[in-house]
């Protein structure tokens, strides 16, 4: 080509396309939706976003997105569980706060300590001697027996003849019978400025009421709990998940509750001032956890609730004897919670927080319950249900913090024996390990059939029976273990009561 040319061609308006010049149609996707350009004109949004959603049925977005949403929720549960368990070890200052005072200051309260008992012939006597050696200058305790128990009312006043001036008998005459009722009746004849509740079974520290009245001078409260430790860990797979929940409950949770002003209180080793109880009329004799309804009804009305644990200090207890025993005992704490949560008396709660709070918290059995169940189901559709891998994946979320929580478990079983004097085998851990899942599941269990009960409007109360084994397991450990110094460990048997700080 010539120069010429070449330089027509270039001016040239109108040149004849070449063939490589010509550029090739864009393709339009059938979806509207345009690479870097948007949605095409016309286009709806739900056409232009179908190809980027599941094509799930209608059956399976609401089967799938329940399940995750069950699983996102029960992860927030556990988490939070986790978080409660943890509380009073955020820092060693934080967990000398939870702590009775080493210096206790002069009494300056009276007591009285009520004991219900009802067909506890085999530990009531004992029980009523160990509290009749506190060193306390000022205080009362009142045995209180069924008009229909002549068994534990002949152990009652015995013990009242072995120590006159410290123990009444009162007969209680309701029908039916209960624990709240029985408090009731022993409250109109009390004469202490603090009324403390014990259960038949205790085993209390000699030096407990002194550091309680220190505690109420130095708090100004209108309410003390003080710690509750079962103590039979090796008794059976399930007793040793009953010890560590206990541990968790008054070490670490129940501090967390107070500092959040909304707490459902422990059925005994707990002192209200007298003009509180005469405030609230006693307890809710119709209510299965009236321990639970007081601590509601008291938080209710801006009481300051106080929280103190000392190992030394605590009151031991026992598991019950069987698992069914169990089964009806969690079945009547659930079924409390649901009475409680019915009442309402948490809307008074003077803040949205703390109203939130309880909701949460009485309806926290649950979703303990539910969070157990979900963990097989999740397994079950890993492994034998063919689901999309994301739906999956989060289904397995609340496995994570259960995971944390079982480690959390394995030192607070080591810590427990380290703290408790208790000698923790190889064989205590793997029990603990491997009874995880059965144990969520028998809490689920237990929280089915308090739902059943409560529809069902079954309200008679199934009493645990007890039969001293924590007292076996302190014997036991009194015969066997060493302090760090070589010196024997005094620890509450029998023949002995508390031991020494």
């Amino acid at each position: 080509m010539t120069y010429r040319s070449t330089l027509t061609a270039l001016v040239d308006p109108n040149p004849e396309p070449g063939p490589l010049l010509t550029p090739a149609p864009i393709p339009q996707p059938a979806d509207g939706i345009l690479p870097n350009r948007g949605i095409e004109p016309g286009t709806t949004t739900t056409d232009a976003f179908a190809g980027l959603l599941p094509s799930w049925t209608p059956a399976e977005w609401l089967g799938y997105s329940t399940l995750m949403l069950v699983a996102v929720l029960l992860t927030i549960v556990a988490t939070t569980t986790l978080w409660w368990m943890l509380h009073a070890w955020r820092s060693t200052s934080s967990l000398a706060k939870t702590q009775f005072t080493s210096n206790p200051r002069p009494a300056a309260h009276s007591f009285t300590l009520l004991v219900p008992g009802r067909h506890e012939e085999e530990v009531l006597g004992d029980t009523l001697d160990r509290l009749a050696e506190q060193d306390h200058p000022d205080f009362e305790i009142i045995a209180i027996v069924g008009d229909d128990d002549p068994g534990t009312e002949e152990v009652a006043r015995q013990a009242a003849e072995r120590h006159p001036e410290l123990i009444r008998v009162v007969v209680d005459y309701s029908v039916p019978k209960n624990k709240p009722k029985a408090l009731n009746t022993a409250l109109k004849s009390a004469r202490g400025d603090i009324v403390g509740v014990f259960d038949a079974e205790d085993e209390v520290h000699p030096h407990l009421l002194t550091v309680v009245d220190s505690k109420f001078q130095e708090t100004d409260a209108d309410v003390v709990q003080g710690g509750v430790q079962l103590m039979n860990f090796q008794s059976s797979w399930w007793s040793l998940r009953n010890v560590l929940e206990y541990y968790f409950w008054f070490r670490s949770r129940l501090h967390f509750h107070a500092k959040s002003r909304f707490i459902p209180l422990g059925g005994n080793t707990v002192f209200v001032t007298k003009a509180r109880l005469d405030w609230s009329e006693g307890w809710d004799a119709e209510c299965l956890a009236e321990d639970c309804e007081l601590g509601v009804r008291l938080s209710s009305d801006n009481a300051k609730v106080v929280v103190a644990y000392n190992p030394e200090y605590v009151t031991r207890e026992e598991t019950p004897p069987t698992l069914k025993s169990l089964y009806k005992q969690r079945t009547r704490w659930n079924q409390g919670f649901l009475q409680v949560y019915g009442k309402g008396e948490w809307k008074k709660l003077p803040h949205l927080k703390q109203r939130m709070f309880a909701r949460y918290l009485l309806t926290m059995p649950f979703l303990q319950a539910a969070t157990g169940l979900l963990i097989p189901i999740s397994l079950a559709l890993i492994f034998f249900v063919k689901v999309p891998t994301p739906v999956a994946l989060i289904t397995f979320l609340p496995l994570l913090p259960t995971i944390v929580t079982l480690a959390v478990e394995i030192t607070g079983l080591a810590e427990f024996g380290r703290v408790y004097k208790q000698k923790v085998r190889a064989r205590d851990y793997a029990k603990l390990v491997l009874g995880m899942f059965p144990f969520q599941i028998f809490l689920a269990l237990a929280a089915i059939r308090s739902v059943i009960r409560q529809a069902r409007r079954i309200n008679a109360w199934e009493k645990t029976e007890h039969t001293g084994a924590h007292r076996d397991e302190q014997t036991s450990a009194l015969a066997s273990s060493t302090d760090r110094l070589g010196e024997p460990i005094l620890l509450p048997t029998p023949q002995t009561v508390g031991g020494q700080s």
